[in-house]
């Protein structure tokens, strides 16, 4: 059996609002070039797999049908898109073809949750995806349609009875966590900067669920400012434990790289190191509760040279089984491609730190009531912990 597909279509390229706005498809081209460079994509056991057009009756098991026929209507006619259900607004601009484009990215994920469900692939990735801003009514952020939420939505109508969405954006996962928000078979994990200082607002840790769902969102609030040592001193005093509890069939995670401290939007100062930590992290908790099952999406990310295609090139070699070393050399073609077509100077090595070592203390060994970082992740924990019989002092 073929242990991981990547999913790659060079028609990624058509998800484009325009010159000037920061999520622009290059960062996805990019990314499957260094990927390619690096060899992670050279092996019998990894295929790459082209994208499909999710279908309309696919878009309606999570969408309205007012929101799909504004973006066909935007899409026919860009100029045309006045704001109505979040299309054609300054975040999310109305383009030619935007229609297609998005039911691209939405049918990938489709495709990968459908593929490693079923059995016949281990992992799946899909660096187009992670649009997790997209509400069932209206487009918002950046993103279209949730090709994520469609994508669980998916994997519920074929049988998932348990399944973890685990959200590494630096931006709250609201669209997900909205459209799950009343369905216990589903448990939302956002680890993000706190909405009191950035977009969208939302994720606090109070908000723990829907009345039919209670405790199945779980929301870690990050202050400004918070580095390698504290985003995954969070990760580890909250994920592993909770997820456990909820005992998931499947993982699926977004990996916007937007923490990542030369990111231009937020601000969050984590390295290229402590991304990919956390990418195999998410791969032993699939291994460990979910008989290795994962779906893996892109997201948010804005610095496009520097650091979208090193991130997501360390994720891909963590679904394929072929992790990239960070003091690992940037391959020469990929640096004079940058040079070349976008005359800026691309980063030597895939890594920040220069080998040095991520040091942070375990939860269990103690914490600190008077340090932001822990006074965040003792929130989150008293308020999700309780709900699955957990001690939020001792486990």
């Amino acid at each position: 059996m073929t242990s991981s597909w990547v999913m790659w279509d060079e028609r990624y390229a058509g998800y484009d609002f325009g010159l000037g706005h920061p999520m622009h498809p290059s960062r996805l081209q990019l990314t499957h070039r260094l990927a390619q460079d690096l060899g992670l994509l050279d092996h019998d056991d990894v295929v790459v797999r082209p994208a499909r057009h999710a279908s309309d009756d696919e878009l309606l098991t999570v969408h309205t049908p007012d929101l799909i026929e504004a973006v066909r209507q935007a899409s026919a006619d860009p100029a045309s898109a006045t704001g109505r259900h979040g299309v054609g607004t300054e975040d999310t601009p109305a383009f030619a073809r935007m229609h297609e484009a998005s039911t691209l990215a939405v049918g990938a994920t489709l495709e990968a949750c459908r593929a490693v469900w079923s059995g016949e692939v281990d992992r799946a990735c899909n660096i187009a995806g992670g649009l997790h801003h997209a509400m069932p009514q209206a487009a918002s952020g950046f993103c279209v349609y949730n090709d994520i939420a469609v994508g669980i939505q998916h994997l519920l109508d074929s049988g998932a009875k348990r399944v973890l969405y685990l959200d590494l954006d630096v931006h709250h996962g609201d669209g997900v966590e909205r459209c799950f928000w009343n369905d216990p078979r589903v448990m939302t994990i956002s680890l993000h900067e706190t909405g009191r200082a950035l977009f969208p607002g939302t994720g606090f840790p109070g908000d723990t669920g829907g009345p039919r769902a209670p405790d199945t969102a779980v929301n870690i609030a990050l202050p400004p400012g918070t580095g390698d040592e504290g985003w995954l001193r969070a990760y580890q005093a909250v994920v592993p434990t909770i997820a456990r509890a909820f005992a998931p069939e499947i993982v699926v995670s977004q990996h916007g790289c937007d923490c990542h401290y030369a990111d231009p939007l937020a601000h969050l100062s984590v390295s290229m190191e402590a991304l990919a930590v956390a990418y195999g992290w998410v791969r032993d908790l699939a291994e460990d509760l979910a008989d290795g099952r994962w779906v893996s999406l892109g997201g948010g990310g804005y610095e496009l040279v520097e650091v979208v295609p090193r991130a997501w090139a360390h994720l891909i070699g963590v679904v394929t089984g072929r992790p990239v070393d960070p003091t690992t050399a940037v391959p020469d073609p990929w640096r004079r491609h940058v040079e070349d077509v976008y005359g800026q100077d691309a980063p030597r090595r895939m890594g920040d730190r220069e080998g040095r070592e991520i040091r942070f203390g375990r939860w269990e060994e103690g914490h600190d009531p008077d340090d932001a970082v822990d006074a965040a992740i003792m929130a989150t924990r008293r308020a999700a912990f309780p709900g699955w019989g957990l001690d939020p002092y001792l486990d």
